[in-house]
């Protein structure tokens, strides 16, 4: 009753002025019967306007943590959570998350859409990340169909850190279903858990337009959240030394004697990947081959995995300088 409330007469209206929240493909969604909803993540705000835009109401497995907030902001936390039809998700493995994931088993079998975010946490950085296989076992167990959504500008209108929100446009995609029974039986296996994730994943990849990371998105904020701890107690460590910090944008020290700027790292364009390009989920980049040229190569010289036995002197290089230009025959000694 309070979220219909919420939606239909408080909360709702003035969103939907405020934002003014544009939505595709809403023919997707099923009138009745029951749905998982799997949808990128890039702000907390993502749970308060997918299900705005949803005609039926959205159960979602949120992280436990803010049902269990201290102090009068924790305890508002939790209200509004409870309020607006969200169930805690604990993340921590094992038994406990075997726990949260029946709960959502139970909404699918009563005939509700309950959302849930594959990734477990939000991005970081904007960009899609691996998607963990809860959703899978969720999606096979229940035997239900699933709904990709993307979430369009979210992380602009409220940014990791930020309380109060920007005021601005955003989107919301509802891609068509993808429907897993022909796994129906092999809940439990692991490669089909993955194989399923996968799928979901790229369908958000490919809605969304975001660039995919083949990491999880909790391994990325830990190592950030590491590499920060790191640099504050560098800085603090300096400032007991007497070092004086340096200041943001600050250009870095001079070379000391004997650095070269030859042995400076440096990125080749061709092994760089533009943002927004479509990678392949799961794809990993192998070591380069030397290219074989056909010419000037027997059989002698090539070993059974396609590598020169002996590889051809660069041109130009310490083998070559003795090799005379064909230009500079004599013309008694050029072959006839």
């Amino acid at each position: 009753m309070i979220y219909w409330v919420l939606k239909k007469i408080f909360l709702g209206p003035v969103l939907k002025i405020l934002f003014r929240p544009w939505t595709k493909g809403l023919d997707n969604l099923p009138v009745d019967g029951p749905a998982v909803l799997a949808s990128n993540h890039l702000s907390f705000s993502d749970s308060i306007f997918m299900p705005l835009m949803v005609p039926r109401p959205v159960v979602f497995l949120a992280k436990s943590d803010y049902f269990t907030g201290r102090g009068l902001k924790g305890r508002l936390t939790a209200a509004f959570f409870k309020l607006t039809n969200q169930l805690p998700m604990d993340r921590s493995g094992g038994k406990a998350s075997a726990n949260s994931l029946q709960t959502g088993v139970e909404v699918l079998k009563d005939g509700g859409l309950l959302g849930i975010y594959p990734e477990g946490t939000r991005s970081p950085d904007g960009r899609l990340y691996r998607g963990k296989v809860g959703v899978a076992k969720l999606v096979l167990t229940a035997n239900v169909p699933v709904i990709p959504v993307a979430m369009i500008g979210t992380d602009k209108v409220q940014p990791i850190g930020r309380r109060i929100p920007n005021i601005r446009r955003l989107g919301v995609i509802f891609g068509e279903p993808l429907d897993f029974s022909r796994y129906q039986g092999l809940h439990d296996d692991r490669f089909v858990q993955r194989s399923v994730t996968d799928e979901i994943m790229y369908e958000l990849m490919r809605i969304s337009g975001q660039e995919y990371v083949d990491s999880y998105a909790s391994t990325v904020k830990d190592r950030i959240a590491a590499e920060k701890a790191g640099r504050t107690a560098g800085a603090k460590a300096g400032a007991k030394s007497g070092a004086e910090p340096k200041a943001p944008g600050q250009a870095a020290a001079a070379p000391e004697d004997g650095a070269k700027a030859a042995d400076a790292v440096r990125i080749d364009p061709s092994e760089t990947v533009a943002p927004g390009t479509v990678t392949v989920i799961g794809a990993k980049a192998g070591p380069k081959r030397p290219r074989i040229i056909a010419e000037d190569v027997t059989a002698d010289d090539v070993t059974a995995d396609g590598i020169l036995a002996d590889p051809l002197p660069a041109a130009g290089g310490a083998d070559a300088v003795n090799q005379p230009d064909p230009g500079e025959i004599p013309p008694e000694t050029a072959p006839r």
